[in-house]
Parts: C-alpha cells; sequence; structure tokens
C-alpha cells in the first residue's frame, strides 16, 4: 500500500473523504439556521431589539476570540490513547446537540432585559461547544494528505456535506416547520415551527459528529505526530508568534474577517431581502435554499478543476468576484428598476438563477481558501519547527462567527437605521424603508467584499512553494543510527525548535 511520506498516512480515499466531510454537516446546519433564522426570531417573534440582538452576537465574538484558539493549541498539543483531535470532537456531541435545542426555546414571559441575558449565554455555549469539535476536525484536513491538489479534493467534501446540511435544513424549516397554514397565516412568525427546526437541527448534528468521529477514528494512529512539550514560555511564544504572523496566513485571515462582514450581512438580512423586499413566499424561499443543493453539487466540482488549472490563488479571486456580482445584482436590478414586479414568475426566475450562481462560485472560493489554509500548515512550520493544524483553523472558526457576529450586528443597525418595523407583514412594509434597506446594502457589502479579495493578493503560496516546504520538512527527519528508524526531528522533544528544520 501506498503511504505518504513523512507520517505513513493511508492514501486518500473516496471513503475517507466522505467520512471526513459528514462531520461538516453539523456546522453546516448550525451556520444556516444562526446566520438566517437567528436574528428574525428573536428580533420578530421574541421580540427583542434587532439592534440589542445584533450587538449581542457581536460580543459574544470576543469570548470566541479568546476560546477558539485556546482550544486549537489544546488539540495540538493533547496527548492520548484517542490522538490529539477525537477526544474533543467525542465530547462535543451531545452537549452542543443540546445548547442548540435551547437557543431556540427561550423561556416565556420574561423580560426583555432577562431574554437577552439568556439568548448571549446560550449563543456563547453553543459555539463553545461546537467549536470543541469544528476545530479539531478541521485540523485533520492537513494531517490525511500532504498533496497540494487532494486537499482540494477534500475541503470539497467538507463543503460539499456542510453546505448539503445547510440547504437541507432551510429547506425543510420553510416547506414544513414555517409554512403558511390556516392556524399560522405568516409561517415566519410561527415560534414552535423554530423550536421543531431546532430540535431536527440538534439531532443532525449530534448524529453527524458521531458518525465522522467513529469513521476517522481508525486512523488515530497513522494520522498523530506526538507534539513535543513545551519547556519555557518562550519557547512557546516563540512558537505562537511565527505561525500567527505568517504572511500567507494573515492574508487569508484578514481577508476572512473582512469578508465574513460582508457574509454576515447579506445572510443577516437574507429572510428580510427575500420576504419583504421581493415579496418571495416561504416556499419560493424553500426553493431558494434548495439551490444550495445543487451549488453544493456544482461547487464541488468546480473547485478542484480550476485550482488545478490555474492555481489556488488566482482561482479564488475570479470566483469570489463573480460570486460578489451575481449576490448584489438582483437588489441593485431592483432599485434602478430592471427587474418584473414582486409577485410575478419572472421575478423568481430571475433571483433563483443569480442566487444560484452566487452559491456555487462562492462555495467554490470557500473550498479553495480552506485548501490554502492547509497549505499554511507546512508553510508556518518550516520556521517554527511545529505543525500548529489546530491553532491555524481556529482562525477559520472564528471568520465563520464572524458571520454571525460583526455582520448580524451591522444587520441589526441597518434594520433600526431604515426604521424596519417590527412583526411586520411582508407586502405592508413602506416602499421607502425597503428602498432605503437596499440602498444601504448594495455599497456595504460590495465595499467589504472588493476590499476582503484585495488582500487575497498577499498570500504567496502556490504549488512550487507548497513542494518546497514539504521537502524541507521530510528533510528534518533524521536517521537513527540506533533504532535503524527515521526520527522526526519536529517531533523529537530534545531538540531545540531552532534546529527541528534543517
Amino acid at each position: 500500500m501506498k503511504h505518504d511520506s513523512m507520517s505513513g498516512r493511508p492514501p486518500l480515499t473516496l471513503w475517507t473523504n466522505i467520512l471526513y466531510g459528514v462531520g461538516s454537516i453539523a456546522f453546516g446546519v448550525h451556520l444556516a439556521v444562526l446566520t438566517s433564522a437567528l436574528l428574525l426570531f428573536y428580533n420578530q417573534v421574541v421580540g427583542l431589539p434587532a439592534a440589542w440582538v445584533g450587538g449581542a452576537m457581536a460580543l459574544t465574538l470576543i469570548f470566541d476570540a479568546i476560546c477558539d484558539p485556546l482550544i486549537g493549541e489544546w488539540s495540538d498539543h493533547t496527548r492520548s490513547r484517542w490522538g490529539r483531535r477525537h477526544p474533543f470532537m467525542y465530547a462535543s456531541a451531545l452537549p452542543t446537540a443540546v445548547a442548540f435545542y435551547f437557543l431556540f426555546d427561550p423561556p416565556i414571559g420574561w423580560t426583555q432585559g432577562h431574554l437577552l441575558i439568556y439568548f448571549a449565554v446560550m449563543l456563547m455555549t453553543v459555539r463553545m461547544l461546537l467549536s470543541l469539535y469544528e476545530i479539531p476536525s478541521s485540523a485533520l484536513g492537513p494531517e490525511l494528505t500532504l498533496d497540494y491538489d487532494q486537499r482540494t479534493t477534500l475541503m470539497s467534501s467538507r463543503f460539499f456535506f456542510g453546505t448539503l446540511g445547510g440547504a437541507a435544513i432551510s429547506v425543510l424549516a420553510l416547506q414544513v416547520f414555517l409554512r403558511k397554514d390556516a392556524t399560522h397565516p405568516l409561517g415566519l412568525l410561527n415560534r414552535a415551527g423554530y423550536q421543531q427546526t431546532a430540535l431536527l437541527a440538534s439531532i443532525v448534528i449530534f448524529v453527524s459528529i458521531i458518525i465522522s468521529c467513529v469513521g476517522t477514528q481508525r486512523f488515530i494512529g497513522s494520522l498523530v505526530h506526538e507534539p513535543r512539550v513545551q519547556t519555557t514560555w518562550r519557547e512557546k511564544f516563540g512558537e505562537l508568534s511565527g505561525t500567527l504572523t505568517n504572511r500567507s496566513f494573515l492574508a487569508l485571515t484578514v481577508s476572512g474577517i473582512i469578508g465574513a462582514v460582508s457574509a454576515g450581512l447579506r445572510q443577516g438580512l437574507d429572510f428580510y431581502i427575500s420576504a419583504y423586499f421581493f415579496g418571495l413566499t416561504p416556499a419560493q424561499m424553500s426553493y431558494l435554499a434548495a439551490a444550495g443543493l445543487f451549488a453544493a453539487f456544482a461547487g464541488v466540482g468546480l473547485a478542484p478543476a480550476i485550482s488545478k488549472r490555474f492555481g489556488k490563488k488566482q482561482s479564488m479571486i475570479g470566483v469570489f468576484f463573480a460570486s460578489l456580482f451575481a449576490s448584489v445584482a438582483p437588489i441593485a436590478m431592483r432599485l434602478i428598476g430592471m427587474l418584473p414586479p414582486n409577485g410575478t414568475e419572472a421575478l423568481f426566475a430571475i433571483v433563483f438563477a443569480f442566487n444560484f450562481f452566487a452559491a456555487t462560485l462562492g462555495l467554490s472560493g470557500f473550498i479553495i481558501v480552506s485548501s490554502m489554509m492547509s497549505d499554511v500548515v507546512e508553510d508556518a512550520a518550516v520556521s517554527t519547527g511545529q505543525r500548529s493544524e489546530g491553532l491555524l483553523f481556529a482562525a477559520n472558526g472564528l471568520i465563520s462567527k464572524c458571520v454571525t457576529g460583526v455582520g448580524t450586528f451591522l444587520s441589526g443597525l441597518m434594520l433600526a437605521w431604515v426604521s424596519f418595523p417590527q412583526h411586520a407583514t411582508p407586502g405592508e412594509v413602506d416602499p421607502a424603508i425597503l428602498h432605503h434597506l437596499g440602498m444601504a446594502f448594495v455599497p456595504i457589502v460590495t465595499t467589504f467584499s472588493a476590499i476582503a479579495i484585495a488582500v487575497l493578493m498577499f498570500y504567496d503560496i502556490d504549488r512550487s512553494t507548497h513542494q518546497r516546504n514539504v521537502e524541507r520538512l521530510e528533510g528534518a527527519v533524521q536517521p537513527d543510527p540506533e533504532a535503524g528508524a527515521g526520527v522526526n526531528v519536529l517531533d523529537d522533544e530534545s531538540v531545540p525548535a531552532s534546529a527541528r528544520v534543517s
């Protein structure tokens, strides 16, 4: 059997891709519900001011900013018979599912102040528990394969299942739990529907995590790299500094944070734009969510193909620019009077087409970005002498949460700025308010997205750079004259960090 060098990894197979990718269903479901439904639920159903909800979501990012890197570092340096990653992954499954359900089951009869505290505490709990799974799980990716192109394929599987899970829960929520009926003429304001959605989401989160944990457990022996024991705080600080100041890592992180503001704004206002701005019904909105299912298939095929043909950096920049255009075009066209009236089939067809292309291209971009982050692992290890997958991918987790934090905070502020009414009925909101909402939405989203894409120009790892990094790290495996085997200098506790890479 052929193995990757340096760690005795088994070859990457389709089954490995599936087992690894299934776990991302949990994150996809969580992200879809929180970004699309959380603001609407606590604002329009529970009755908290939009600015309060958005502010609380943004403040929880401070908690995440502390917890995520700590979880990543903890995972990187854990020694156990279950490896570095799986103890965290298993431990997160049940608590995450329980906390997620209770986030959408706030007490009835509490004051607004107490409900705000409940919301903030439960949201912080959900995010921290999910990080215990998502960060170690993400860190498995670079350990499964060193190959430049196979990493994009592996990330395609992860994003495929994540998108599939998010789209499926959105369709079910809108078609089943939040649909209009005789009892609930405005399905989107049905409190019980959100609780039923949360219950289903919690079950899916638990099952997907367990499946991925059990399915990848057999790889523990071949994937784990025994971490060295840190002897001094100075050495520890040097390792962290070398990893977190890596030029390509900083480019991805800064770009991701700026882009997350734009993405969070889009997703935080998604229901508002669809239901009020375009006047779509819950059934039509479910079809838009279903476009994500098709986008998952299209995106996972597009990303590996174009990144192999044009390189990761160039491909990612191209698809992100195209996705930005597709995401804002329908709103801009409505503002200048180029779209058919609300309620027509032609309008829905145009909105559906643009949503599909935006989702496909955006998904392809995020797949390539995750693959690029995997390549940073070896680039940072060359200078630090330590593989820090957990620490690096903690940044990815924090960026994703920015989508439901800073972006949603701006969503709440924007709704407050245009004086958007609470408990509003689609079709009855003042057209001037909707026009002001669109006029603010398009330039803000476009500006933040364009800046985020421009920052990615500073990423400087290409195929040849990655290959040199891998070869240099392989050169760090020194022969042991006594044992007659290779000793990985990266993991030898007796070798100083400065000498770990030759």
